[in-house]
């Protein structure tokens, strides 16, 4: 793994305050490649851009992505349910409805 990429999350974003947004995240990340690759940030940016559409793209086909050393995205079903509203008391239906479920490689595990 290079040095640009093992950096610490904390190194995305310094002095952001509370207001981090995902488009601040996204840009110091583009940069960050940018900077170890020799590529232009709107370069590194528009990279990025395409990677998270592609993603997007297979995961609503509902293919499973798996990536090196990071992990495995894949949408699971979450079936239909009874939940109770906490204040009242009372029992609410919840429809079935799907999720995006994130499980880490080993060595993301180990590096954390």
């Amino acid at each position: 793994m290079s040095d640009s990429v093992s950096k610490s999350a904390t190194s995305w974003f310094p002095s952001c305050g509370p207001a981090v947004t995902a488009s601040s995240i996204s840009k110091h990340i583009a940069a960050e490649l940018a900077e170890g690759h020799e590529l232009s940030k709107k370069a590194a940016e528009a990279v990025l851009d395409d990677f998270v559409a592609l993603i997007t793209r297979q995961l609503a086909k509902g293919d499973k992505i798996r990536l090196s050393d990071l992990g495995i995205l894949q949408v699971r079903d979450r079936p239909a349910r009874t939940a109770r509203n906490p204040r009242t008391g009372e029992s609410v239906a919840v429809a079935a409805s799907e999720k995006i479920a994130f499980r880490p490689a080993k060595e993301l595990k180990t590096a954390v």
